[in-house]
């Protein structure tokens, strides 16, 4: 049974990974062959570096995807905290009400989005470009910031902060010093999920956004209607190793906090 599950495992792991590593082999192909590798080479990145749209399409988006989730932590810490001191049912109902922008489809999002840009812009003549994309960014970012705190209150003992005022601490220093520490896991996990959200994300990003302001993932849509080009290899390559790095770098500080919080406990 238990080899059968190992196989089983092995056999997904291969179903998701596998393309992913034929795309990154292709991407040093001497040629544009999708099927044959001719020879290892690295003009497909240097090409890449030297595309002025996806230079300046990247650029773009690592901005809004930046702003986007500072902005969105911010916002979702402050919900988190106040979600967290509602009694049972008002809870409840809120956070049910935060889980919808994530059960709902992105399209319904998106066009959503667009019809309340374009009745803004009839009006108070807003066009769309990089501060649509940002504020749609936000939208969804804000949900997913929740979702990562929130169980980090569950873990934590609800008496801390009134223990910290009665030691001597203000409201403020007792947040700062007590409570802050406890859900920085989950503040770094959420700002780590809304900025790796905001990187991927096309479909709102494609109904929000003007000629002026394109993300990475419109242009490569743009570029993959006529053909695809090696350079969009790279790109990806280039794009799945950063992921990899920003998961590896999550975890390697959850776990010196879990280990901190340990510590902490014990002593």
């Amino acid at each position: 049974m238990k080899k059968l599950s190992k196989a089983y495992i092995g056999l997904i792991l291969m179903f998701l990974y596998v393309p992913i590593f034929v795309l990154i082999v292709f991407s040093f192909n001497e040629t544009k062959s999708r099927s044959v590798f001719s020879g290892f080479t690295l003009d497909w990145y240097a090409r890449l570096f030297n595309n002025d749209i996806i230079i300046s399409s990247l650029i773009n988006t690592i901005i809004i995807a930046v702003l986007a989730s500072i902005v969105s932590t911010i916002l979702g810490t402050l919900a988190a905290i106040g979600i967290n001191s509602m009694k049972k049912v008002p809870k409840a109902l809120v956070m049910n009400i935060t889980n919808i922008p994530i059960i709902n489809p992105e399209i319904v999002t998106g066009v959503s989005l667009m019809l309340l840009f374009v009745f803004f812009a009839a009006r108070m003549n807003v066009e769309f470009g990089f501060v649509t994309l940002l504020i749609a960014h936000i939208t969804f970012d804000v949900p997913y910031v929740i979702l990562n705190i929130m169980p980090k209150f569950k873990q934590m003992d609800p008496n801390l902060f009134e223990a910290a005022q009665d030691l001597g601490c203000s409201p403020m220093q007792a947040f700062r010093k007590v409570i802050l520490p406890e859900i920085m896991p989950g503040v770094i996990s959420g700002f780590l999920m809304a900025f790796t959200y905001s990187l991927d994300d096309f479909v709102i990003s494609y109904f929000t956004s003007g000629s002026t302001s394109q993300t990475l993932p419109i242009t490569i849509y743009s570029m993959t209607r006529r053909k695809v080009s090696p350079e969009i290899n790279a790109l990806s390559t280039l794009i799945f190793i950063a992921v990899v790095i920003v998961l590896i770098v999550k975890n390697v500080i959850e776990n010196k906090q879990n280990k901190k919080n340990s510590l902490y406990r014990r002593s």
